[in-house]
């Protein structure tokens, strides 16, 4: 018998208006002294400020660090940790989409090494179990499942690479999970966030590291998301289906936390190292074209995946209900407008050029492996060249 590893936060409050007990996780888990990093769009449009409301009413003065970037940066984890040193802090608080998240879980990993450490020492295949501080996280978006996995995605800028980080060091021991906090969000954003949950579902759900365990919430996650992504493109102000996504969100990450990502993941990270892609929307270019690809290494898994998204009966064949899921992944890029590269306006020679880089990188990370069709390097060439559209 298989033996299923399974790990995701202690404590997790879901749903919305779960902000205001904030204090209470702190309180529960023994701990008074955070530093909250975050990022200067949030801390200029006020909603950091509803993040630190509710720990300031309970006598909670925490530190700040708003300087992370898009596509978190070496460079800003290590000012991070020095900022984390210079204070007296007992906990990280990393509040905003996956930035802010990924950025506090390498401070806490980098923080617990020695003085000089680069943060290149914890990238896949090393294991980062150690972290020096606890990590609660809280998402302003429904999509980088963040709060709930064991990975962090961390930018080597002298080699411009975009690095796999996984341990127990970026667990979180903690996450607050709450919509309302999604509400005016921008529809690029809502869009390609959402994507990026249901390619965190789909792909756990089909990777070759799939478990029961895994199973379970990556069908509850594309349950949540597949009915909701096209309503909070068109009506962002509805509240529940807004909550449904970030379940959604949420509940793909414990599926790939403890499952894998694959093929998609491996080949979209290097488009946010290179050609400054946001994470999301280089899922989004990528998805319908290597479901397509992979569709027939594990037809009856894409096509159970189609049953459980609503995209076909239960009685229908797989053939069928393959062919269904990798139409409608097509049909939600022309819905929510997700461009090619080549629309988003990355000349063909720069990314051909790149190509070659890109696809070494891709196998580095290990996510191609635990696709159901393992690529070569040369299909993964073949792959980038389908992608850009030009």
């Amino acid at each position: 018998m298989t033996i299923a590893t399974l790990v995701a936060p202690r404590l997790m409050l879901m749903g919305p208006g779960s902000l205001a007990r904030l204090p209470e996780v702190l309180r529960r888990l023994g701990l008074s002294k955070p530093l909250v990093v975050s990022d200067p769009f949030l801390a200029g449009s006020g909603l950091l400020e509803r993040a630190l409301a509710p720990l300031l009413a309970a006598g909670i003065a925490p530190g700040l660090f708003t300087d992370t970037v898009p596509d978190p940066t070496d460079t800003v984890v290590e000012a991070g940790v020095a900022r984390l040193r210079a204070g007296d802090h007992d906990c990280l608080i990393g509040f905003g989409g996956g930035s802010p998240m990924d950025t506090a879980k390498a401070m806490a990993i980098l923080a617990a090494a020695p003085e000089g450490t680069h943060i290149r020492a914890f990238k896949v295949p090393a294991e980062a179990d150690r972290a020096a501080l606890p990590v609660i996280c809280v998402p302003t978006t429904a999509g980088t499942g963040s709060e709930a996995t064991r990975f962090t995605v961390i930018t080597d800028t002298a080699h411009g690479e975009k690095m796999l980080i996984s341990g127990l060091g970026a667990l979180p021991l903690a996450a607050v999970v709450d919509a309302e906090l999604t509400l005016g969000l921008p529809p690029r954003i809502t869009a390609d966030t959402g994507i990026d949950a249901l390619t965190h579902a789909l792909e756990a759900f089909v990777s070759r590291r799939a478990n029961p365990v895994s199973d379970e919430y990556a069908r509850a996650a594309m349950r949540r998301i597949a009915p909701n992504l096209r309503r909070v493109w068109a009506e962002p102000g509805d509240l529940a289906a807004r909550a449904a996504m970030m379940e959604g969100a949420t509940l793909a990450g414990l599926a790939f936390s403890n499952a894998s990502v694959a093929l998609v993941h491996g080949m979209s990270r290097p488009l946010g190292a290179h050609v400054h892609v946001p994470h999301g929307l280089s899922n989004a270019m990528l998805l319908p074209l290597v479901t397509r690809w992979s569709l027939e290494a594990a037809l009856p898994r894409y096509a159970e995946a189609a049953r459980v998204m609503g995209l076909a009966a239960e009685g229908e064949g797989d053939q069928a209900a393959g062919a269904a899921l990798v139409a409608e992944l097509e049909a939600l890029n022309r819905d929510l407008s997700v461009p090619t590269p080549a629309a988003w306006g990355i000349p063909e020679a720069e990314w051909t050029a790149l190509s070659p880089l890109m696809a070494d990188q891709a196998l580095a990370s290990g996510s191609p492996a635990n696709n159901p069709r393992v690529p070569s390097r040369a299909e993964i060439l073949e792959l980038y060249r389908a992608a850009h559209g030009g």
